[in-house]
């Protein structure tokens, strides 16, 4: 399933660079997804290989790639209704940027000089900058750098991602949870995709 290792491989970081057919849009390593599973025996094995797949946005400044998705909490493994909720979650086509009672494991490339649009989402998100350097921008107005490695936990605030290279891609990759709705001083603080185009309304 895919052009990945097999178990007894070994495998370079993608110096052949991205395969086309990926719609991946940067030039940093090609990623892949190994979900696990059960055989007979109840032993562990990889139930399912495969590249990640791209979705472009912005005049091809950002791309998205979501490798996993949850639909409740705690999730069901048995009989794989996981695989088949993410399934159906991901050919819906309805998917915002939030899974509503559930999860997203999302991939993100940021074109040099991007700055995406001022957004909030109704989540508990884990954002991990995985290469090149990311500015984190609240709407308070600070201001910060991070690294690879480096993580950033956004619980429902306003936000915006600016690559500030002009020359490198920068990938973060985030964990987006669900979460009860938030009110700050009277306030709700709903989703707001900042006029993003070409995202579906997350409906949490």
């Amino acid at each position: 399933m895919g052009d990945v290792p097999g178990p007894s491989s070994s495998s370079s970081s993608g110096s052949a660079g991205p395969s086309k057919s990926s719609g991946q849009l940067s030039n940093l390593p090609e990623l892949h997804r190994f979900v696990t599973g059960h055989n007979t025996s109840g032993q562990a094995i990889v139930q399912k290989q495969n590249p990640f797949t791209w979705e472009p946005y912005d005049n091809d400044n950002l791309a998205f790639s979501v490798a996993y998705t949850t639909s409740q909490f705690p999730p069901d493994l048995n009989s794989d209704a996981d695989l088949s909720a993410h399934e159906s979650v991901v050919s819906s086509g309805r998917l915002g940027l939030v899974n509503p009672k559930g999860s997203v494991l999302r991939c993100v490339d940021f074109a040099p000089g991007y700055a995406c649009a001022m957004h909030r989402t109704q989540s508990l998100d884990y954002g991990i900058v995985i290469e090149g350097s990311i500015e984190m921008v609240l709407d308070g107005g600070e201001r910060y750098r991070m690294k690879r490695g480096d993580v950033a936990v956004q619980r429902a605030t306003q936000h915006q991602w600016v690559n500030t290279s002009e020359t490198e891609w920068a990938r973060m990759m985030f964990v987006l949870q669900d979460c009860k709705p938030l009110v700050v001083e009277g306030k709700v603080m709903g989703e707001d995709l900042g006029g993003t185009g070409g995202l579906p309304p997350s409906g949490n």
